[in-house]
């Protein structure tokens, strides 16, 4: 099956911080204020970006990444995110060209926003900040050109521009080299958005302010913007040749009866996931309900819990304050039915996170440092789970600056060799797994299955 092409077009950089998102949110929420149904995208592990991007489209933001899911399931992913849109737009990761990094230099980019672009046949346009750039910005441009020809960069967007004379120059830079420029953001302080250790402030955690930022950043790029120019561009994008992905297809060989139900941790403190999780889980018999840990119960019934990333860490007072959810969860744990927890999930089911008391369902504490821990792990299960089997492999991802201190007995969720050598991680207890490492259900949808099948079991 071959599916009819969206409309698509690539926001890349030539560094980290160049205003990827600002523009990329602020072309969304144009895009939506003009008519369009968008599709937006990020490129990588990132779980806080997609979620300014859902702010500004209305539907959720997914990400593409092939280290993750495999350069096999990108195409089909792209199409399945595209479904009833009529443009989508995808934000790169970091520069042009960065990806995985390896000590193999063959396998330099895999995973880069070239990688994606050139995968789903889209064209690129360049967020250049022009902060620190005259007239050498049409050699900078140039090297980005004639790189790869497998990447087909087409124009730059000129943010953080100083003055009309600073413009001018930078114009000049560009037809140079070659390129047209769609768009000129001037220097304004007021289209920063919040962060902290990990990145951007989550918009589930802002709410109204977060709407009130994107709503500011889609009126200046708005401005700034050749919006009519960036659609007849995108409509440039090859012709599709995936079918889209199925959420069904994916888990037919584990879908059970009676639609258990799993819950899943959502608001402030747990907004990391991905968006085919839960479509996954739905696909293979559940029935998915979220749930608030800083204001919830558990929901009744529930067969499995699901508790994703996020920032425990800034919430813990009020996590240990909701006695009656880590009750609920207690219990739950002790019954044998299943729960599946990465990173903020594993913080959360330890005694302790700096001092509060938490679900106390493993024998472990948990504590926020000073290092950050990053990077893509080749993984393989090193315990049987309702999840995994032992030996059977994934790639996943660390993202936290946190750390877990486990007790002696504790059977490890995973292992792999790392630049420090070699690392267990995680725990696998009763019918728990949890663990930092971040996998992408749709690059383990059996996993998924398992879940849903072990909790119609324990129910």
């Amino acid at each position: 099956m071959v599916t009819r092409a969206t409309p698509a077009v690539v926001i890349a950089a030539p560094a980290s911080g160049s205003g990827k998102t600002t523009v990329t949110t602020g072309l969304v929420g144009a895009l939506t204020a003009a008519g369009h149904t968008v599709a937006p995208f990020k490129v990588g592990p990132d779980y806080i970006d997609p979620g300014y991007h859902a702010v500004a489209a209305g539907r959720p933001g997914r990400n593409l990444d092939p280290n993750l899911v495999g350069e096999n399931r990108i195409g089909p992913l792209f199409a399945s995110g595209c479904t009833g849109a009529d443009i989508a737009v995808v934000e790169g990761v970091m520069g042009l060209f960065d990806g995985r990094i390896t000590d193999d230099p063959g396998t330099l980019g895999v995973g880069s926003a070239a990688h994606v672009a050139a995968l789903i046949g889209a064209p690129v346009i360049l967020v250049v900040d022009a902060g620190g750039h005259s007239q050498s910005l049409a050699a900078l441009l140039h090297g980005f050109v004639s790189y790869d020809p497998a990447v087909r960069v087409s124009g730059v967007v000129l943010n953080r521009v100083g003055s009309d004379r600073h413009e001018l120059v930078l114009r000049q830079a560009c037809d140079r080299a070659g390129l047209p420029v769609f768009g000129v953001v001037r220097r304004d302080t007021a289209l920063s958005v919040p962060s902290r250790h990990l990145g951007l402030v989550p918009a589930a955690e802002r709410s109204a302010d977060a709407v009130a930022a994107v709503a500011a950043i889609t009126e200046r790029v708005r401005a700034g913007l050749d919006v009519d120019a960036v659609v007849r561009l995108a409509r440039s994008a090859a012709p599709a040749t995936a079918a889209p992905w199925s959420a069904a297809d994916e888990t037919a060989d584990y879908r059970v009866d009676g639609r258990p139900v799993i819950a899943v941790a959502q608001g402030s403190a747990f907004t990391f996931g991905y968006a085919e999780h839960p479509e996954l889980l739905a696909a293979a018999g559940a029935e998915v309900v979220a749930f608030d840990p800083l204001n919830d119960r558990l929901p009744a019934e529930t067969a499995g819990v699901v508790i994703g990333g996020g920032f425990p860490e800034e919430h813990a007072a009020d996590l240990a304050a909701n006695e009656g959810l880590r009750r609920d969860l207690t219990e739950h744990v002790a019954s044998g039915r299943p729960v599946h927890a990465e990173c903020a999930g594993l913080l959360y089911l330890t005694s302790a996170l700096d001092g509060h008391p938490m679900v106390d369902a493993v024998d472990a504490r948990g504590a926020f440092g000073p290092r950050l821990t990053l990077g893509y792990r080749d993984a393989v299960a090193v315990a049987d789970s309702v999840l995994y089997r032992t030996g059977e492999r994934v790639t996943g991802h660390e993202f936290h600056r946190s750390t877990v201190e486990f007790g002696e007995d504790r059977a490890a969720a995973w292992a792999w060799r790392g630049a420090d050598g070699n690392a267990v991680d995680g725990v696998v207890a009763r019918g728990v797994h949890a663990s930092y490492l971040h996998v992408h259900p749709a690059g383990a949808p059996h996993a998924v299955g398992r879940f849903v099948k072990a909790a119609r079991e324990a129910r």
